[in-house]
């Protein structure tokens, strides 16, 4: 069976993004220049990174089915249901958690299903172990032929999906800042950044593992270190979806300041460490710093943590 590569321009994109200034006194008194990179208004479905990180992966699947990989609030499986309903190519969504199966679908699954996605509930050992050959031999063995995405849609195409967005920046900034998830974004945006900028990740996870990752996203797509970046684990709040009153207080008052409906899970996070490092000095006076919006405003109810730490 021959398959046609999806037609992605009729989604029509906002490309390049659009990079604003904002007047935030937390910087100026600083000399530092903060600039928003708003990623989030590429796609109402498919937002930001997940633009970037998916394009070449739906060409290159060219309208067969799709498998992929995530928690019970990713982000990532959102937006492959999307594109699948939008598309019209089918999707499978394997879900970490199998506890989950029996309950009733969280609003992020329920948009997943609602989309077309398959939904399949793995336990967390299995998951663990989901890049094992075993592992997804039987996925497919199920589901027949697909097209695997990893968790979080950090491989070597999503890495030069995202080296654009480094392009997109040459010249407007010394530092460019990027919550981080799986580090697909952060390996392919450094790599397309000028010799002269750097790039700043953001985990919004605990665990230490992010930097070994980027290393290794970026030599299977360039063959080996790509771009000046660096990594702050400090601002993870706890792990993936922690998201405690502190840091719904510091997103409510940046909204407040500047009329942006700021999402908690990654981006509230980032815009925390940069004016958190900014009153520490850790910019000199006349950086000018971009802050990459991968995400629309999507916030888990209550404020509390929805999913285990190092769901992504």
């Amino acid at each position: 069976m021959s398959f046609e590569a999806p037609d992605l321009s009729r989604l029509r994109p906002v490309l390049p993004s659009p990079l604003r200034p904002v007047e935030d006194e937390r910087f100026a008194r600083h000399g530092v220049r903060l600039l928003l990179k708003r990623d989030d208004l590429i796609h109402p479905d498919l937002p930001g990174n997940k633009w970037r990180k998916l394009s070449l992966n739906l060409r290159e699947a060219a309208g067969r089915t799709v498998l992929t990989f995530g928690g019970a609030y990713s982000n990532h499986l959102r937006a492959t249901a999307a594109a699948g309903r939008l598309l019209g190519f089918p999707t499978i969504g394997v879900v970490r958690g199998d506890e989950l199966a029996d309950r009733p679908l969280n609003p992020s699954l329920a948009r997943c299903a609602a989309d077309g996605m398959t939904l399949r509930f793995m336990d967390r050992a299995t998951y663990r172990a989901k890049g094992d050959p075993e592992v997804l031999a039987g996925l497919l063995s199920a589901y027949g032929e697909c097209c695997v995405i990893p968790e979080g849609g950090s491989n070597a195409l999503a890495v030069q999906g995202c080296t654009e967005l480094g392009r997109e920046l040459r010249g407007r900034a010394d530092v460019v800042a990027v919550a981080c998830g799986t580090g697909g974004t952060l390996a392919g945006l450094a790599a397309g950044l000028a010799p002269s900028q750097r790039a700043l990740g953001v985990p919004v996870l605990r665990g230490g593992f992010l930097g070994d990752a980027v290393r290794d996203l970026q030599r299977e797509t360039f063959g080996g270190p790509a771009g000046s970046w660096s990594l702050d684990e400090r601002f993870h709040f706890g792990g993936y979806a922690r998201t405690p009153p502190s840091l719904h207080a510091f997103a409510d008052d940046f909204e407040q300041r500047h009329g942006l409906s700021v999402e908690r899970i990654y981006v509230a996070k980032l815009l925390y460490a940069l004016t958190e490092l900014a009153g520490q000095g850790a910019f000199p006076p006349g950086t000018t710093v971009a802050a990459v919006v991968t995400a629309g405003d999507a916030r888990p109810e209550g404020g509390a943590s929805p999913a285990p730490a190092g769901e992504a």
